[in-house]
């Protein structure tokens, strides 16, 4: 299949490489060259602008946030510029707002659009093995699955309105940050009475939350292993603020993500904008020494 790939990060390169792997043909843009041409080694094509990559039947975004979206797709024309009847997938976690937005510019131009985040980090993306939440007229869904099959393990249709797929993916990041919070908080109270991390996570991990999440950020948050960034702390406070403005729309009150917000602020004012968001542990054990 042609396919176009927009945003090489951390994320991106594994899953343009994999759909490399499947035998699609793959044109690919990034704004800057070096993951892109790393891309052109493994067989892709290069794009010299955003418009080359929307020539094809498909095309897969994922872009860091609804700006990067945005200037990339709209303010230059590329979208405009598109073949007839391209499908577009955007796999990145934007807000509800802006999904709608898109959805509604597509089908204006006679494209398909599916919402369809992911789950997942780069080490995943790069395994093939993300898990995917969709959304979007059903007709282009089905032009989409054998990259989805290419990319991940398992992908959830959430029917045709594709704003769900946004809801489900920033409610599902929203737990992760909760998660965190929660062990953070817990390891600096049995810390106090002597209990150390890496011992009371390894019991709790190992009975009552054994789930990937908990075990995972649990090893991260019990060595102080914030780096390299598996996801950036800066982009766990986009994707809170994004269920904050979800919930406001939906008249859904989110008093932990409030919490969950001003924790991360906290985070960056100490400059951990760029180290994984299990960083997020440090706040709860600054404040404890601040107090102690």
């Amino acid at each position: 299949m042609d396919v176009g790939f927009i945003g090489l990060g951390s994320m991106g390169r594994g899953i343009a490489a994999n759909l490399l792997a499947a035998g699609h043909r793959v044109t690919v843009w990034n704004r800057s060259q070096a993951p892109l041409q790393a891309l052109v080694a493994l067989g892709a094509r290069a794009g010299a602008a955003p418009r080359d990559a929307l020539q094809g039947k498909v095309l897969l975004s994922m872009l860091a946030d609804d700006l990067a979206l945005r200037e990339t797709l709209l303010d230059g024309g590329a979208l405009d510029a598109a073949a007839p009847g391209l499908v577009h997938a955007n796999l990145a976690t934007i807000s509800t707002a802006f999904a709608a937005e898109l959805a509604r510019l597509h089908a204006a131009r006679g494209l398909g659009y599916v919402s369809a985040p992911v789950f997942g980090r780069p080490n995943v993306a790069a395994a093939g093995q993300l898990n995917i939440v969709a959304a979007g007229p059903r007709a282009a869904f089905d032009a989409l699955r054998p990259l989805f099959e290419a990319i991940g393990q398992q992908t959830w249709w959430l029917g045709d309105d594709a704003v769900r797929a946004n809801a489900v993916k920033i409610a599902g990041n929203f737990m992760i940050a909760a998660a965190i919070e929660t062990m953070a908080e817990a390891t600096t109270l049995t810390r106090a009475y002597g209990v150390g991390a890496t011992e009371f996570l390894e019991i709790l991990t190992g009975t009552l939350f054994t789930a990937p999440v908990y075990r995972n950020y649990g090893a991260q948050i019990a060595e102080r292993r914030y780096e390299p960034a598996g996801f950036k702390l800066r982009l766990g406070l986009k994707d809170v603020r994004l269920a904050l403005a979800a919930g406001d729309a939906g008249n859904v009150p989110l008093p932990l993500a409030s919490l969950l917000r001003d924790n991360l602020l906290e985070a960056m004012a100490h400059g951990d904008g760029d180290r994984d968001w299990a960083a997020l542990a440090e706040v709860a054990a600054r404040r404890a020494a601040a107090t102690g």
